[in-house]
Order: C-alpha cells, then sequence, then structure tokens
C-alpha cells in the first residue's frame, strides 16, 4: 500500500530511523533527510550560470533552474534521502603507510614530476554505479517495509544540488572550497539522494566550521576558487582534465603539474580531512596501481589498454584521446624539470605520439616537446 501524507507522524519517525540504520547497513557513513525547499539557493546558481563559471558544463545550465526545485524534476517529490558514502582507501595499494597518512603520501606524489597523479575517489570503481545501486537496494528495502511509493535514485547523475541538499540534510556544512564538509569525515566521500514522496521528518543542518580558515584557496594551484563559496570552474584542475573537451589553455598548463585526472590539493589543505574515514567497501581499493603509477607507464598504455584497465572506472568517461592530452601535459611539465637522462626518455615517449590521429593529442605532444630547455 501506497504511503501518503496521511501517515501518522509516529510511523513515518520509526520509518526515517529504519531508513538511517538500512543504509549504515549498505555500505552509507551517514543518512539524513531534508525538505526540498531550495530557494535560498537559487539566486546563486544563477548568478554562477550567467557568469559562464559553469565552462563547458551545458548541462549546468540546460534545465534552467530544475535543479534548485526537485518536485519539478521529480513529480510528487516532498523530501530527500541524503547519503554519504566514504571512498578513502583503507591502505595506499603501492606503499604501506596506513590511511592516517594518506595526505601525507599524496602530497610526495605531488612533488615527485614522473608521478602520475589521480585524484584518490577515481582510483577504484566508477562512484556512480556503486552509489546507485547501494540507493536502489535502500529505497527496495523501504518498498518492502512499505509497499510501493514513489522515488528515483541520484549519484551525480542528473540536474540535483547535491550539496545544497546534504548540507539542508545535515550532513555537512558547504566549505570555502565549494565541497560538503564534515566534522567527523572531512571531505572525502560521495554524496547520493533518493528524491521520495514519503513525507518523512526532516534532519536539521549543522553550523559552518570553517572560520577564518583560507587554506583550500591559497593552495589551489590554478587560482580556481576565486573567494570564499565561489569556485570558477573554467579553472579548475578537475574541470580541465574531466569535463573540458579540446584543447586545455595553454597558460594553465604548466600549473596543472602532474596531475592528470582530477585534483585533490585542496581537499589535501583542509584541516578538517585528518578526520577523514576510511571506506567499509572494496569497491574503492585502488586498482592498476593507480596511486603509483607514473606519467609514462600510462602514456605508454594503447587505446585497448586504456578501455580494458579503466572498465568499470570513471576515469574511463573521458576516453582515451583526453587521456593521453593530459599525460602529455604532465610529461611537458616533468621535462622542464627533469635532467638530461630522464629528460631523453620522456622525448622519446613523447615523440612516438607527435604524429597521433588525434589533433588534441597532436597539440599537447607538441607543446610538451617545447618544453625542453636548451642544453647551458
Amino acid at each position: 500500500m501506497k504511503i501518503s501524507s496521511s501517515t501518522t507522524p509516529a510511523a513515518l519517525a520509526a520509518l526515517a530511523s529504519s531508513i538511517k540504520v538500512w543504509g549504515r547497513e549498505l555500505g552509507f557513513a551517514e543518512i539524513r533527510i531534508a525538505d526540498i525547499d531550495l530557494a535560498a539557493a537559487e539566486a546563486g546558481l544563477q548568478a554562477w550560470i550567467e557568469a559562464g563559471h559553469h565552462g563547458e558544463m551545458d548541462y549546468m545550465a540546460a534545465h534552467g533552474m530544475k535543479r534548485a526545485r526537485p518536485a519539478e524534476l521529480v513529480p510528487g517529490t516532498c523530501r530527500v534521502i541524503a547519503a554519504r558514502m566514504d571512498y578513502l582507501p583503507y591502505r595506499a595499494a603501492s606503499c604501506d603507510a596506513p590511511a592516517a597518512d594518506w595526505r601525507a603520501v599524496e602530497a610526495q606524489r605531488l612533488q615527485q614530476g614522473d608521478a602520475a597523479v589521480v585524484s584518490v575517489y577515481a582510483r577504484g570503481r566508477d562512484y556512480h554505479k556503486v552509489m546507485r545501486q547501494r540507493l536502489q537496494q535502500l529505497a527496495t528495502r523501504v518498498e518492502q517495509a512499505v509497499g510501493t511509493f514513489g522515488y528515483r535514485v541520484f549519484s551525480d547523475s542528473a540536474p540535483v544540488m547535491e550539496v545544497a541538499l546534504a548540507q539542508k540534510a545535515g550532513l555537512g556544512w558547504r566549505g570555502k572550497h565549494t565541497l560538503l564538509l564534515s566534522r567527523e569525515a572531512g571531505s572525502m566521500f560521495f554524496l547520493g539522494e533518493i528524491y521520495t514522496d514519503l513525507a518523512l521528518p526532516v534532519d536539521a543542518p549543522v553550523a559552518d566550521h570553517c572560520g577564518s580558515c583560507s587554506a583550500c584557496i591559497d593552495v589551489c594551484p590554478t587560482q580556481a576558487i576565486t573567494g570564499p563559496y565561489r569556485l570558477d570552474a573554467r579553472r579548475c584542475i578537475s574541470y580541465l582534465t574531466i569535463e573540458l573537451k579540446g584543447s586545455i589553455p595553454v597558460a594553465l598548463r604548466p600549473l596543472i603539474g602532474n596531475r592528470v585526472y582530477g585534483c585533490d590539493d585542496c581537499q589535501l589543505a583542509c584541516p578538517w580531512n585528518k578526520f577523514a574515514q576510511t571506506s567499509t567497501l572494496d569497491d574503492f581499493d585502488v586498482r592498476n596501481g593507480l596511486d603509483g603509477a607514473t606519467l609514462l607507464d600510462l602514456f605508454a598504455w594503447s587505446r585497448a589498454d586504456f578501455e580494458q584497465r579503466l572498465e568499470g572506472s570513471a576515469i574511463r568517461r573521458i576516453g582515451h584521446e583526453s587521456w593521453l592530452r593530459n599525460l602529455a601535459v604532465g610529461l611537458g611539465n616533468a621535462l622542464r624539470e627533469a635532467p638530461a637522462d630522464g629528460a631523453a626518455v620522456i622525448v622519446q615517449a613523447l615523440r612516438l605520439r607527435a604524429d597521433d590521429a588525434s589533433p588534441v593529442v597532436r597539440e599537447h605532444v607538441a607543446w610538451a616537446l617545447a618544453q625542453r630547455q636548451p642544453a647551458a
């Protein structure tokens, strides 16, 4: 039987408590519930889009204000079940350092010019799949308990204001880098939602605890965080290496360093990430040695290698062309600082792709080769 708005508050409160328990059983670190009033977020969203800060992410503007109006996206929605899932691997696959030392390990790799730095979240299984499957299992559990009800699950997969909803539900607060922060878990987690027509009791939001800290703003390599709570995606390394198609702006290439898929710098600098929680799921264990790979290792992958090795990975979504583009930029930056013997190996690898079928790859390889410093 369909749960309706006439269901008693006590029954709905009991159901909400059960949903939180079931969520933990399914691997979610925390489940909380929000109403759907995002009117306060509309002006900021509109201004961000009008400023062009979304870059080529046309999908951000395509649905107008539907992103901030859940009931327009899924008619009948009156509540959002917001979920947090931690993704930090328990132990780095390429070393014996426990997860507590993860920030030091990551900071060290950023200083190794030949290292290919892939954002921590992308080293295991594609989170879209993990989150949606687990959210669907949670929805099915609810359906078994209450009968047919209206719902739809999301995880970074539709016009949904995930951070705003998670903040409203009390999963955390929006940090100055625009990511959600939790006092118990930092920011190393994924968010997902179940839009539902069940009038569940809502949870209270939590206070902002960034204070006067500006570590994330100060550390951003490309100054993409233009001020507290303001991000110009067009300068963000995650956008440049994942969302942007075609050529990366020349002026930004040296600032990308050896980051070839995403960027964690603002999260590494955030003091709250000393509380980052390790995942309870093996889905986010490191695959293909992506926490210790070199630029040369990954640049040597053929298209078939790329497709096969990254099957089930979020990285595969960008395609082999963008993968090689990103790696070429990293190699160019490494070449600028490499000793003579190391430079020779990099040049050789780049020249092997100088005539690549892709004009984008050719352009970035040519740029990379031009970074070689002339002999003194």
